[in-house]
């Protein structure tokens, strides 16, 4: 059990980590920070937090367990206002969506300590977003990447693995590079296009009536439209190669399903929609490959 998490980001993710902490019993205190007062106050009215913290600094003083959940622009100013109280004894960890840049930035502000940090990506969220929407169980099942480097002190590793399988999920190790282009393809890639297709609507002249008219599959197609858009804007920029090299890809098979159409090709057109039938019908999230 750890005596005190200090939560940098009490929102949906940092909010849902601490009460899984303590539905768990793998903390005895939390002390949190947010950006707005507003915010951390109201964590500590709902009971995601034990105490306010007037600063990021002093939401880690004492505390052998912290946690950034902060997005990824954040990240790198967030930890340069810590690091003067980062030990070698406490663990450090984030729950950014991109984790190039989080190591890189964490390198820069930690220097000496950054062996403390553990790079995480919980594989979980809502489209909705803030403390009020924070649940015990959000991680539960889940899939969590962690992303160590060659600094990453072994005990801090061994520490945030043995963490996160107590909050039910299955942990993944991976390099900070593959991660990003993995997630660049499952992730962020289907977020751009979600975000593309609502303002290729809203853009046209009868695009109203269009969406008054959209049934269930445009519902569950689009529903990571609704995420924040300050968020993904930047995720999106962080990830942006792989993110656009995923686009060429993804540009290349919608050009192929086009000219199928275009020609008339019935037979082209069917074998291109009964690969990716099949490969979805076989599909299960969070499956290991064979």
């Amino acid at each position: 059990m750890f005596e005190q998490l200090g939560l940098i980001g009490c929102g949906l993710m940092g909010g849902s980590f601490a009460l899984a902490m303590k539905k768990a019993g793998l903390v005895k205190r939390v002390v949190g920070y947010s950006k707005s007062p507003s915010t951390t106050d109201r964590a500590r009215q709902l009971g995601v937090i034990d105490v306010e913290a007037p600063s990021a600094l002093l939401a880690v003083a004492g505390a052998d367990i912290v946690l950034v959940a902060v997005p990824v622009a954040a990240t790198e100013a967030t930890l340069k206002a810590i690091k003067h109280l980062v030990t070698p004894q406490m663990l450090v960890m984030d729950v950014g969506s991109t984790k190039a840049d989080v190591v890189q930035a964490a390198q820069r502000a930690l220097r000496d300590q950054v062996g403390s940090f553990v790079p995480a990506h919980p594989i979980t969220g809502r489209e909705v977003s803030g403390v009020e929407h924070a649940e015990a169980d959000l991680y539960s099942g889940r899939q969590v990447i962690l992303t160590p480097t060659e600094r990453t002190l072994t005990v801090h590793l061994q520490n945030a693995e043995k963490i996160w399988n107590a909050l039910g999920c299955r942990v993944t190790s991976m390099s900070p590079e593959s991660h990003d282009a993995a997630f660049a393809a499952v992730s962020h890639l289907p977020h751009v296009l979600a975000f593309a297709m609502m303002n290729s609507i809203t853009g046209q002249a009868h695009g109203d009536d269009f969406l008054s008219l959209a049934g269930p599959g445009f519902r569950d197609f689009t529903r990571i439209a609704a995420s924040d858009p300050k968020v993904w804007r930047d995720i999106m920029l962080a990830n942006r190669e792989e993110l656009l090299a995923q686009s060429k890809l993804f540009q290349q098979a919608l050009h192929n399903i086009e000219q199928a159409m275009e020609k008339g090709n019935a037979q082209a057109l069917e074998d291109m929609l009964t690969l990716a039938s099949e490969t979805r019908a076989h599909w299960r999230m969070g499956a290991k490959r064979k």
